[in-house]
């Protein structure tokens, strides 16, 4: 496999979507790669009292140094079938 150069990136697909157990105001984004064997987490801050959530894109770029492996078999199934989903309806750039 070639080694990927700083300036590129790789595509990943948002799997998941909740908010924080600790902070309800923040939204958990979980973008992956699509065979859901690297996974990237944000978290996004809203105003709770009228705000609008933050806009979460269908997929994004990112840094492969940013990824980390997904450690779980069941985790890593669920993530690459939801990344095919998400590849099937939507372009990159649709919000969701």
């Amino acid at each position: 496999m070639a080694e990927l150069s700083e300036s590129e990136t790789e595509q990943v697909w948002m799997v998941e979507r909740t908010f924080s157990a600790d902070s309800p105001h923040i939204l958990v984004i979980v973008y992956a790669t699509p065979y859901g064997e690297r996974y990237l987490q944000q978290e996004r801050a809203f105003n709770r009292f009228g705000g609008r959530a933050p806009e979460v894109t269908a997929a994004i770029e990112a840094n492969p140094d940013e990824l980390a492996p997904v450690e779980d078999a069941e985790t890593r199934e669920r993530y690459a079938d939801e990344a095919a989903r998400m590849m099937d309806r939507h372009d990159p750039d649709d919000a969701v």
